[in-house]
């Protein structure tokens, strides 16, 4: 079979190549060897979403961390961020997250964190390839008190949610508003309602009644219409949509328009360079952030650095030149000052902080930042091919490119999650760049033999 890992880890459909129990337990042993590396006991923190699935993936892990002589922290449903502060704040010495993030309910995913609470590098991730297929820790099998055991840490939701509200301002508190909150039936739907109710709103609740089949099912951060009809309906002043490992987050105004990562990015960007706490007055986005967020930025005195897509990219630019602020327009926002990976819920508090101190409404803070057009369209395709080794493609769009210049652009990539080829176009006339992403998608179908439709949003 081909690479394991995509750019959010292990995914795919639960039960069947690569995630069965099979490559689940040899993954825990795979990660228990990369870590293990003194004289003493260690330990994993393993945690979850509300997947049926994620009981028969949590104990595959357990059983394969445990073969190699590594105790695990078991903590349930926690936010993919959760479990990653958890890991850094216990001292573990490695994280692991059973969840498929925004996928549906029958997919399911393993990715993993360093004791620091950051992603692993391509690196470490190809040497766990390695382990899992080959048979260089076949024969390492501790017995008696050596094997680990398995502990169930039952205050980890708390620990979380007491660091959650210790990033939202000391002199603030939310008195006064009326949040609508879709927590998509998963991994945050019992602490981002603590922290918001604790914080004093006014909470109307979606998608906080997981049974192991619901998550994401027509509710949070890939439905933004369920919280923009709540929000109108209910007079709110915000709405706030996780999605199913509460790592990214989406907004809608009051008004029940959608607000995205950038015009996020942008808000907060403004308010650390009026601060002067934003880094280098750098901001890090990836490849797929608007042009306008550019504009808005470099207006401000600032400048934007792009990454490849994938928010551990974005992570990693930051630690490497010591920014504080980036994420995706998907809404992997970092807080670089909180935490190491996406937090939707941090993002959330640190948006409504700055509605509170500065009495404005999200509609009015997020009509701050022009954003160009953007057109994107998937193509559903079996196999992965390099793009520049399919001429009649790769020539259209040079082509467009070409045409283009400075008033816009167009990426054409794999899904590191899903077997799409995504193209985004973006440029100053929708018109135009609609019919350019729709005649690479042609080209790409006719080179990619399909027929009929093929294509999806």
């Amino acid at each position: 079979m081909g690479r394991l890992f995509g750019t959010d880890g292990v995914r795919g459909i639960a039960n069947i190549e690569p995630m069965t129990v099979e490559i689940a337990t040899q993954l825990g042993r795979g990660i228990s060897y990369i870590f293990k590396n003194e004289k003493r006991r260690h330990k994993i923190v393993v945690g979850k979403d509300t997947r049926l699935s994620g009981y028969m993936i949590e104990t595959a892990l357990t059983a394969g961390i445990c073969s190699m002589g590594v105790d695990v922290l078991l903590i349930g449903p926690l936010p993919t961020p959760g479990i990653a502060f958890i890991t850094s704040s216990m001292r573990a010495d490695a994280g692991v997250v059973i969840s498929a993030s925004h996928n549906p309910f029958q997919d399911n995913g393993i990715k993993f964190f360093s004791r620091d609470g950051l992603k692993l590098p391509d690196e470490l991730e190809m040497r766990i390839e390695e382990l899992v297929f080959g048979d260089s820790i076949d024969s390492l099998r501790p017995t008696a008190k050596e094997v680990g055991k398995a502990f169930r840490i039952d205050d980890a939701a708390g620990r979380y949610i007491v660091f959650l509200k210790g990033t939202f301002p000391r002199d603030l508190t939310l008195d006064g508003l009326k949040i609508v909150l879709d927590c998509a039936n998963g991994a945050a739907y019992k602490v981002a309602p603590a922290v918001f109710g604790e914080l004093g709103a006014d909470l109307v609740l979606f998608g906080v009644e997981p049974n192991g089949e619901n998550i994401n099912l027509k509710c949070g951060s890939l439905c933004p219409e369920v919280i923009a009809k709540a929000v109108r309906e209910n007079k709110a002043d915000i709405g706030i949509a996780l999605d199913g490992d509460a790592d990214r987050v989406v907004f809608v105004d009051e008004n029940g328009e959608l607000v995205d990562g950038d015009h996020i990015m942008a808000i907060c960007a403004a308010e650390l360079i009026k601060r002067n706490r934003l880094n280098k007055n750098t901001l890090v986005t990836t490849l797929m952030s608007n042009m306008g967020l550019d504009l808005f930025i470099k207006n401000l005195g600032g400048k934007v650095v792009k990454t490849a897509v994938g928010d551990r990219y974005v992570v990693e630019e930051m630690i490497k030149n010591g920014y504080n602020l980036g994420g995706e327009k998907s809404g992997h926002i970092i807080f670089l000052d909180y935490n190491t990976t996406g937090d939707g819920i941090i993002s959330a508090l640190q948006v409504l902080a700055i509605m509170k101190r500065d009495e404005k409404r999200l509609s009015e803070m997020a009509g701050t930042m022009r954003e160009f057009p953007q057109v994107l369209l998937n193509v559903n395709v079996k196999e992965r091919r390099d793009i520049v080794d399919i001429p009649e493609l790769s020539s259209k769009i040079e082509k467009i490119e070409k045409k283009l210049k400075d008033r816009g652009r167009i990426l054409v990539r794999f899904s590191g999650t899903e077997p799409l080829l995504r193209i985004m176009v973006e440029g100053e006339d929708e018109k135009e760049i609609s019919a350019m992403a729709e005649e690479v998608a042609y080209f790409a179908k006719r080179a990619f033999g399909i027929t009929g439709g093929g294509l999806s949003d």
